[in-house]
């Protein structure tokens, strides 16, 4: 712990125009995901490095976009616009053009730029002449908007990358020779979030996952440490979205709630669109609305908070169970999933940040009353704008609720 303390670099100073925005200047972003990072997991199991940085830097708690799902918060995160505008509103959602469905597992559709309706930070960086490098994160590999950012991995390519061979190329890639070099660096890993499905968030091999990937966040910003530019890289944590327990008990039956013959087509869960037969809208949601621990909405009327519902990949009605049940054909073999509103804690995320334009040993505060989180991840784009010195896209995320974090 003492070598981790002699190594933090000191702050350097940053210059503001009038205007608020950002003058150009050299400083290196590195923003990691950790999938599946539920905001206590550093109170609930051992994780030293994030504890550390906890008081050498900042330590936040960020709220995901509904549905709080790995596709939707990473394109959320890479383009600071809620999954109902960006595009990506499920893991899994039918196109309304051609009634296909994409999901994650279809590389046929994965790769298809049309999917993705929002500028992501590495295109906005790269046509302002602004390097950057992607390891993994969703949305990198794809020709969006004829675009890739400067060094990307493929995630079909083989062999995949394991963790430790994605750090070895995050920290080849920063110590390129300065001209080659990115100025944003996004990595992305699977993993608490493998474990915590498959064991739960309380369980012991969560406790020994996060473990490890605290170790290998330490190692990573180590490595980061040695290069002779350490002084300039700032240094993110963040992650997509929590945990919470599932059980066969708190679930509900889609046959059981409707009658298939009133279904033209059923997608997703937590939430689930369902799409009706014509003349069958008003009796799927009027039998739905009466079920314990489901929160059913016609199509565009999702609650404000939710930021959901509008977009044409959705169903004619949208059912959200409450935190921790399941709305599917069958219970999850699963003892824990996410997908739930994400003002609810256990789907919020650990966040920190270290580096010369952050705060040192500062706790963000809630960004409203009655709120948990600091900020939003829609805001993680105008602030990763902002540090970059370059001119944001339109998004939905606001940098005055995430400015609390960064130095004045």
């Amino acid at each position: 712990m003492k070598r981790f303390f002699r190594m933090l670099a000191p702050a350097l100073l940053i210059t503001l125009v009038l205007t608020g925005c950002r003058t150009r200047h050299d400083n290196y972003t590195v923003i990691v995901s950790l999938d599946g990072n539920r905001w206590d997991y550093p109170d609930l199991h051992d994780m030293p490095f994030f504890d550390s940085l906890s008081r050498v830097g900042v330590k936040a708690v960020m709220e995901p976009s509904f549905p709080a799902s790995t596709f939707p918060n990473h394109y959320t995160m890479a383009t600071g616009c809620v999954p109902d505008h960006n595009g990506m509103v499920h893991n899994s959602f039918r196109d309304p053009d051609t009634g296909e469905h994409y999901s994650m597992g279809d590389s046929t559709k994965r790769f298809n730029p049309k999917y993705y309706l929002k500028e992501p930070i590495w295109i906005t960086a790269e046509k302002q002449g602004v390097t950057t490098a992607n390891i993994y994160w969703l949305g990198g590999d794809v020709a969006i908007q004829g675009m890739y950012p400067t060094y990307w991995r493929n995630w079909n390519e083989q062999p995949h990358w394991d963790f430790e061979e994605r750090v070895d190329e995050a920290v080849r890639l920063m110590s390129l020779p300065e001209k080659e070099r990115p100025r944003l660096m996004m990595v992305y890993f699977d993993e608490p979030d493998h474990t915590g499905h498959g064991f739960g968030p309380l369980s012991e091999e969560t406790a020994v996952m996060a473990h490890e990937m605290d170790s290998l966040m330490h190692d990573f910003y180590l490595r980061l440490m040695k290069l002779p530019h350490a002084k300039k890289i700032n240094f993110i944590l963040a992650g997509d979205h929590g945990m919470t327990e599932l059980s066969p008990e708190r679930f509900v039956s889609w046959a059981e709630a409707v009658d298939p013959a009133w279904i033209e087509d059923i997608v997703g869960a937590s939430p689930t669109s369902i799409f009706c037969k014509e003349g069958y809208v008003d009796t799927v949601y009027n039998a739905l609305c009466g079920i314990p621990h489901l929160n059913v909405y016609r199509h565009g009327q999702c609650p404000p908070e939710l930021n959901y519902g509008t977009s044409d990949r959705l169903g004619d009605i949208i059912v959200s169970p409450d935190l921790g049940w399941q709305f599917n054909h069958k219970p999850s073999s699963n003892k824990a999933s996410h997908g739930y509103a994400p003002q609810e804690l256990e789907m919020q995320v650990a966040f920190r940040a270290i580096g010369p334009d952050f705060k040192k040993g500062y706790e963000a505060r809630p960004y409203e009353k009655g709120a948990y989180a600091a900020f939003k991840n829609i805001d993680l784009y105008p602030m990763l704008c902002y540090l970059l010195g370059i001119q944001p896209a339109p998004v939905d995320g606001d940098l005055n609720r995430i400015k609390q974090i960064l130095k004045k």
